[in-house]
């Protein structure tokens, strides 16, 4: 009983590794991914047949239940700060915990496209995205859409801040810094 139930671990932890390198594969630029309300990870200690590799969920506070530990603040945290604290926690219960975290989906990074495109609505940004991506992802422009009045509608701090994004010039070539890279709730107004 005790061989299957290795074995079973060793499975688990082979495509735990596999996905931990499609994680780490997301990130864009250097920059590590950011955690999100609605993002799913997969949590693990190698080692402990007590805390075997599982899919949590993060909740729409940004916080998910972990054993031993209790509630975690995750929200904005890159996986591997979100994997430092889940071992220092663990430190209390196990001598060298050997934490196993990684994203399997990012339904959480979401944006929305609204206004005169195509197929309005929600997108996944995964991991993120700019402007002109977005637009495309909504299926582009349609014919009534005033293409250099699209703003991006950005909520920080309880505040929110409109950014101009010129198409024309964008599109051309002219003036690619208005094509920025989208945060997770990011509005792209397309009147």
């Amino acid at each position: 009983m005790s061989c299957q139930r290795s074995a079973l671990f060793g499975s688990v932890v082979i495509a735990f590794l596999s996905i931990g390198a499609i994680s780490s594969a997301a990130d864009i630029g250097g920059a590590p991914y950011r955690l999100h309300p609605g993002d799913k990870i997969t949590v693990g200690v190698f080692d402990d047949p007590k805390l075997v590799p599982q899919e949590i969920t993060i909740g729409p506070d940004g916080r998910f239940s972990y054993p031993m530990i209790g509630e975690v603040n995750a929200s904005g945290k890159s996986v591997e700060q979100m994997r430092g604290e889940i071992e220092t926690r663990l430190k209390k219960f196990i001598a060298d915990p050997s934490v196993m975290l990684a994203v399997v989906d990012v339904r959480g990074n979401i944006g929305y496209v609204v206004g005169q495109v195509n197929k309005p609505g929600p997108i996944q940004m995964n991991p993120a995205i700019n402007v002109l991506q977005a637009l495309s992802i909504a299926g582009g422009l349609n014919p009534y859409a005033k293409a250099d009045g699209i703003i991006v509608i950005r909520s920080s701090k309880g505040a929110q801040n409109v950014l101009g994004f010129r198409y024309s010039h964008v599109v051309g070539g002219k003036d690619l810094s208005d094509n920025i890279e989208l945060e997770s709730g990011d509005v792209v107004v397309v009147p």
